[in-house]
């Protein structure tokens, strides 16, 4: 591959890279097996819904001490972990299914556990990436990951899953299995050590002692005070509120307005993965030349462009087209907040930083799921997405002067504080200041974000 290719970043990064995608794959091909799993044992619609529930609960529970958990352990070695620990896990529900033993429970406490998973491997992820790529790179490497994903787990995955699940319901969950353990390996080949800062946590031995409450408020207590990130990270959640709230009635929009059959439903959504992997693949050459700054503005407007289509046309081909506009602007969004947090928070706080942003995340993707259903039964159809329109235009006029190019372009030119370096695998000497120079200028971003949780895997 070129310079811009996935080898263009390097060894480590590529085995890292490859670890996430296989990884999505599994997840996907899980998350549509999980549903058709639980509809073949039951009609029972709290019992469906429970499955979808407990997926998100761990992002509650566990985003936030998850994040602590990052911050303390050398994160390369706790992907590992997590990714056996999840071998084991799903291993034990594809043995199960294959042998006619995989009763609800069983598959409820599985889910909880992988997911409570990949709450943590998500958050030492990200914490790892700003150590194994240049500085210049985030955004390049932030967007191979997130297309990677994106393809394998919304693209691929979908029809792949229901094909193995038709053949026998273990496949799905077994190719999971192998999919984590690929990624445990993987992960393994990056080599090195990926603590806090070189040589462990910088801060006082006697800091180690303080409860973990302690320090996930001091992670949540410095994203408060950064302006850009805390304003990012309250879009996404607020956002995320109105955005699940229209996925969450969109069959029944496809169906009564749209006249769309379950095929027509899903190409929707491969509408809108289509334009996230486009977004992924070309976003740090889309960014460069648009800037963070008009990034971030155009994908407010297209967000409220988003639910006002919803809203008013009956024509599914504009449909597919603003939801293709939005995958783009999601996986663009997605680069900018996830570089401009690599970029600003302290190496020693990445894991709580990441995991207090995953956290207000899934807040905003539960109360719109809850909100989608109560805005559509109590006032029509289309009322999400106009109240998700009004939302849109009014945090639009709040945050549009929030994100001007003098304010995000000193985000991208301010360097790791020399009092805490970034942590550098051990097999190399850590790499001088000049070595990975902060851009002169702005100029150059999970379902916003697609922070939240995958489902089964």
């Amino acid at each position: 591959m070129g310079d811009n290719g996935v080898a263009g970043l390097g060894r480590r990064f590529a085995a890292l890279w490859a670890a996430s995608t296989t990884s999505a794959l599994g997840s996907g091909l899980a998350l549509v097996a999980t549903p058709l799993l639980v509809a073949a044992r039951t009609d029972d619609p709290l019992l469906v819904s429970a499955a979808a529930g407990i997926g998100w609960l761990p992002w509650l529970l566990f985003a936030l001490p998850g994040g602590v958990l990052v911050d303390r352990t050398d994160r390369r070695r706790l992907m590992v972990v997590v990714d056996w620990a999840r071998v084991a896990a799903m291993g034990v529900l594809a043995a199960a299914v294959a042998t006619g033993h995989a009763g609800l429970p069983l598959l409820y406490a599985v889910l909880f556990v992988v997911n409570t998973g990949e709450v943590v491997f998500r958050a030492a992820s990200q914490a790892v990436l700003p150590a194994v790529v240049p500085r210049e790179r985030l955004e390049r490497a932030n967007g191979l990951l997130l297309g990677g994903a994106t393809l394998m787990q919304q693209m691929v995955a979908g029809p792949l899953g229901g094909f193995l699940f038709v053949l026998a319901a273990a496949l799905p969950f077994l190719a999971n299995t192998a999919t984590y353990a690929a990624s445990a390996v993987l992960i393994g080949l990056v080599g090195g050590v990926y603590r806090a800062a070189p040589g462990g946590d910088p801060r006082p031995a006697a800091a180690g002692a303080r409860s973990v409450v302690a320090e996930m408020a001091e992670g949540l207590r410095w994203l408060v005070r950064q302006r850009l990130l805390r304003t990012m990270a309250v879009l996404i959640g607020l956002l995320n509120v109105t955005l699940t709230a229209a996925t969450a009635v969109l069959v029944l929009l496809a169906s009564q307005r749209l006249h769309l059959g379950s095929v027509g439903y899903g190409l929707l959504f491969t509408c809108m993965a289509a334009g996230g992997v486009l977004g992924s693949v070309a976003g740090d050459r889309v960014i460069a030349r648009a800037t963070p700054t008009w990034t971030i503005r155009i994908g407010l407007l297209v967000e409220a462009g988003l639910h006002l289509a919803l809203a008013t046309s009956r024509d599914p081909y504009l449909i597919g087209f603003a939801l293709f506009a939005f995958g783009v602007h999601g996986a663009l969004w997605g680069i900018v907040a996830s570089s401009l947090r690599q970029r600003l928070t302290p190496p020693e706080m990445l894991g709580r930083v990441g995991s207090s942003n995953l956290f207000i995340a899934a807040g905003g993707n539960c109360a719109g799921a809850l909100l989608g259903g109560a805005l559509a039964g109590g006032f029509g159809l289309t009322a999400p997405y106009w109240v998700g329109f009004v939302v849109a235009v009014l945090v639009s006029a709040a945050t549009w002067r929030v994100f001007d190019r003098a304010t995000v372009a000193q985000a991208y030119a301010t360097p790791v504080p020399a009092d805490r370096p970034a942590p550098v695998p051990a097999d190399r000497p850590a790499p001088a200041s000049a070595d990975r120079p902060a851009p002169a200028s702005a100029d150059r971003p999970a379902p916003a974000s697609a922070d939240g949780p995958v489902g089964a895997g």
